[in-house]
């Protein structure tokens, strides 16, 4: 319903925008929106098209890595952690397997497969669920709000948009898509984090203790340390660094996935052809949404309505004496809370008008991939187990979101200006 109301006010507020500019003579500016209308629905299939093939290529990679079991071992390694998080959830129980599975499936970028083990997870909380009927229980807003911050360890679908978006723009050298990686993760990561301690806050849960604090600090130092050594070196430097360390990182898990395979005796050449099938099928299901949203955009744009909230953010922001070259990002992050969708267009608008290479284009990306569709998340999780009230999820929810959102400017800065 939300993005129903953003896309139909595109239109009411470009059409609007354009009688005024053509009372005020500008006599062309019909022609303006009719042309950025069709070029958009033209660039949201050809997009589409291009991302067909790699996201097969992906999705075919990500079917290996799961049937090789790598899922299972992410789950097994992540249950330590998941006892002290979900105190309220017996040991054995089968909402446990149905978290980890879900968690690790996120991780992987498993979005077709950690979908329904959510909603089986959320299932199994519920037969612990102890507050009154239709009130979520402690276990499932800690669960709903890991989820709307999710840790991401590959954000697959925004790399290949980057690649997609650079072979349209006739960039096929010399780019690397897989340099949001790092930041990404980081990003992720401090969101995630955020997310955990503002529940455990609310719930009071004893989270203090060396043996869960230690190996988060651990991992924090690391991902931070990273952070300001990069930061520390120019930015086409540390530009560079980043994007060979996440092609490193990315192409080791691949050989990671095809030598579990094959240890595993699965016939891997099968499981990739698969998995490719489902990604063929994705972009072609994402091409009506894809158009619908560039169209907007595009008129919305022609009209003057981005530059002109861009112009209103730029002054509230220059008087307090910060940049603001990341602004024309901005808009991706606030849409991503209500749709990925709207959010994924957006992205997209800011790549192909600043450039895919470019900070913003980065940042727009860095945003896309690390934050996640709250509201969609909350609304179907909650709503598979009849939850109308859901108690402080939607606050830490939001609040996860925010800190992500601060992290990603913050983390661009210091690694790809």
């Amino acid at each position: 319903m939300a993005l129903n109301f953003v896309w139909v006010g595109f239109f009411l507020l470009a059409f609007a925008s354009a009688c005024v500019r053509w009372w005020l003579g500008e006599a062309d500016i019909f022609q303006s929106l009719l042309t950025a209308m069709f070029d958009g629905a033209r660039s949201g299939f050809e997009i589409s098209l291009a991302l067909a093939g790699i996201m097969a290529l992906w999705l075919g990679l990500m079917r290996v890595g799961e049937k090789a079991g790598m899922v299972e071992l992410l789950a097994r390694l992540a249950q330590p952690l998941l006892r002290r998080l979900f105190p309220e959830v017996p040991a054995g129980h089968p909402a446990q397997g149905a978290m980890t599975l879900n968690i690790s499936a996120n991780l992987l970028g498993l979005d077709n497969a950690a979908t329904p083990l959510g909603l089986t997870a959320m299932k199994e909380l519920q037969t612990l669920n102890r507050e009154a009927e239709g009130t979520a229980s402690n276990a499932q807003i800690m669960f709903v709000v890991m989820n709307t911050a999710g840790l991401t360890l590959i954000p697959t679908s925004v790399i290949a948009i980057r690649q997609s978006v650079a072979l349209q723009q006739g960039i096929t050298s010399g780019f690397n898509a897989a340099d949001i990686f790092l930041p990404t993760l980081i990003v992720t990561f401090i969101a995630l984090l955020a997310g955990v301690l503002a529940v455990a806050s609310a719930q009071r849960l004893p989270l203090w203790r060396a043996r869960l604090l230690l190996p988060v600090l651990a991992v924090a130092g690391l991902l931070l340390g990273s952070v300001a050594l990069l930061a520390r070196l120019p930015a086409e430097q540390a530009a560079r660094i980043a994007g060979t360390i996440g092609a490193a990182v990315i192409l080791a898990i691949v050989a990671l996935f095809l030598i579990a395979g094959v240890w595993r005796r699965i016939n891997v050449y099968d499981a990739f052809i698969d998995g490719a099938r489902q990604g063929f099928d994705v972009a072609i299901q994402i091409v009506p949404y894809l158009v619908a949203i560039l169209v907007a955009i595009g008129v919305f744009r022609a009209a003057g309505g981005m530059d002109a909230i861009l112009a209103v953010l730029a002054y509230a922001i220059g008087g307090l004496g910060l940049p603001t070259d990341f602004l024309p990002a901005l808009p991706v992050g606030l849409m991503k809370v209500l749709s990925g969708a709207g959010a994924r267009g957006l992205m997209i608008d800011v790549l192909q008008t600043h450039g895919v290479d470019s900070f913003v284009g980065r940042l727009a990306s860095i945003i896309q991939g690390s934050t996640e569709t709250t509201f969609y998340v909350l609304a179907v999780y909650f709503g598979s187990v009849g939850v109308k009230h859901t108690r402080h999820a939607l606050a830490c929810a939001l609040f996860a979101d925010l800190v992500g959102l601060v992290a990603a400017i913050f983390v661009g800065y210091a690694m790809l200006r």
